[in-house]
């Protein structure tokens, strides 16, 4: 039996489970500026998937570097949500990220 597509859904599923609240406290602490975090992370685990020999591993890593690059788009939803008053917004950073 193998297992691989049953691991490589499960990392799946945690690193959607873990990128949420990653992104909510991103955003609350850094603003959505912290982006190039996330890109960067994004290219490293991307590139690390494809020096890896083991096609497991690397379909792992490179569904963790997707999840990063997905982070991106869900900073700028999260900023949203925050001015709709779904999340709490950071009172140290009030009015400094407000710059329309």
């Amino acid at each position: 039996m193998d297992f691989s597509g049953i691991l490589i859904g499960a990392i799946s599923f945690i690193s959607i489970g873990l990128f949420h609240p990653i992104v909510i406290k991103a955003e609350y602490h850094f603003s959505k500026r912290c982006w190039p975090v996330f890109f960067v992370a994004g290219v490293l685990l991307m590139v690390l998937s494809t020096q890896l020999g083991n096609i497991t591993a690397s379909a792992c890593a490179a569904v963790v570097g997707m999840s990063c690059w997905w982070s991106i788009l869900e900073l700028y939803e999260q900023e949203k949500r925050v001015e709709k008053g779904w999340f709490p917004a950071n009172p140290r950073r009030a009015g400094k990220d407000n710059k329309k």
